[in-house]
């Protein structure tokens, strides 16, 4: 183990929740939740439409309050977190964008350096140079004055990861971050994720093709929509069982050296 694996492995945990219940209305979608992301780690949560992914993440970021439970980022009670402390911490991409006021791609990765602004103060060359550099990590070096408006769905999809990664969080929470993008800007993101975990970050993200979690990830969460969940190494949590009873249809899994996925029978 090298000297920087060894830091992280004395530390706590980025996110830990227990006993974590998520519920809307009287549907109790996730029952008794109790895992960790450990420091250097990718986590995706897999599940059908309406089993909760979205609202779990909402609720590990504190955007809405646990029916049961408790969370802790970096050892520390979630509740117990100044909102602006935290977001230095912890980063949402959530699962849609809004644009409601007219801005430029560069205007809008740098909302990312907000938490590290003081207030009344402006965004100065350093903060500049980190959202340039984020967008030339989404591929997106010639598009700082383009009007949001005039993007496509993939291309401001990658100008969000942008503003995340502007952000400079130790801990990101990712709605679906490969949604509305081409099969080559899906791997070339789940990369630069992968790589920020490999330097220390820790992610979770939800996604719905298993097989690009079986390649970037080192754990599953399974959300089954009833209440019941099952999480553990990749490995083991993404089988041809396991996917099946998810999505609830029959699915065979194909191997090719060290890649695998899952396509429907």
């Amino acid at each position: 183990m090298n000297a920087a694996a060894t830091a992280a492995a004395v530390q706590p945990a980025l996110l830990e929740c227990s006993n974590l219940e998520v519920q809307v209305a009287a549907r109790r979608l996730v029952d008794n939740l109790s895992f960790t992301v450990p420091r250097g780690s990718v986590t995706c949560m897999l599940g059908c439409n309406g089993a909760g992914k979205t609202l779990t993440l909402h609720t590990l970021a504190g955007l809405r309050a646990a029916a049961a439970g408790a969370i802790a980022i970096a050892g520390k009670p979630l509740e117990q977190w100044p909102r602006r402390e935290l977001a230095r911490r912890l980063g949402l991409l959530t699962q849609t964008t809004e644009d409601p006021f007219p801005s430029t791609v560069i205007e809008c990765a740098l909302v990312g350096r907000h938490p590290h602004i003081g207030f009344w103060q402006w965004e100065n060359d350093t903060d500049r140079a980190i959202a340039n550099s984020a967008l030339a990590a989404v591929g997106l070096t010639d598009f700082q004055s383009r009007d949001v408006a005039t993007l496509s769905g993939g291309e401001r999809r990658r100008v969000a990861i942008a503003a995340m990664l502007t952000q400079d969080p130790d801990l990101m929470l990712l709605d679906e971050p490969v949604n509305h993008l081409d099969p080559h800007q899906q791997i070339e993101v789940l990369r630069l994720l992968r790589a920020r975990a490999d330097a220390g970050s820790s992610v979770l993200m939800s996604l719905h093709d298993a097989g690009l979690a079986a390649r970037f990830a080192d754990q599953a969460l399974l959300l089954f929509g009833n209440g019941e969940w099952l999480c553990g190494p990749t490995q083991d949590v993404l089988t041809e069982a396991t996917i099946s009873r998810l999505y609830g249809i029959p699915v065979i899994q194909l191997s090719w050296g060290e890649g695998r996925t899952f396509v429907a029978r």
